[in-house]
């Protein structure tokens, strides 16, 4: 699967203030849903009920939010470059600055563990952790993110 197929331009965010986990999980929910036909409450309230089952802080500066979501009919993405680094509770300790949310519809369980394999298989790429920490505003930070998967 391509990236380009469930990360777009306008749901990618650079230099995104982030103050704690619970507050950039709120943001992450209303920037999606201005993007998209998805309720910022729902998006919020799904997202922290899969926190509450283990953090989803993948280590290395990055987390990769997800969860199942009513209404969602396809695969949907995020990337959220924040300004700072925040306290993720991450399996490695390490506080994060990464996040790509990953919201797929209810129904997609094998759909939505493949996408999360590719995912975690390509954020675990130390070069690509560098160029997306190093772009300079979402434009860039999306390309980065979607030339990184275009040999698949």
């Amino acid at each position: 699967m391509q990236i380009s197929q469930i990360l777009s331009p306008d749901r990618t965010f650079a230099g995104v203030q982030g103050v704690s986990k619970k507050r950039v999980l709120e943001l992450t929910g209303k920037l999606v849903a201005q993007h998209t036909s998805l309720d910022a409450d729902a998006i919020y309230e799904s997202l922290i009920a899969r926190e509450k089952l283990g953090s989803t802080g993948f280590g290395h500066g990055i987390a990769i939010p997800h969860c199942r979501l009513s209404g969602c009919s396809k695969a949907v993405g995020a990337l959220l470059q924040l300004d700072g680094k925040i306290d993720f509770d991450a399996l490695d300790g390490e506080p994060v600055d990464l996040i790509f949310v990953l919201l797929v519809p209810e129904e997609a369980t094998e759909e939505h563990l493949q996408i999360l394999k590719m995912l975690a298989e390509r954020l675990d790429q130390p070069t690509l952790r560098a160029a997306l920490r190093k772009a300079a505003n979402a434009e860039d930070l999306y390309q980065v993110m979607v030339d990184a998967g275009s040999g698949d």
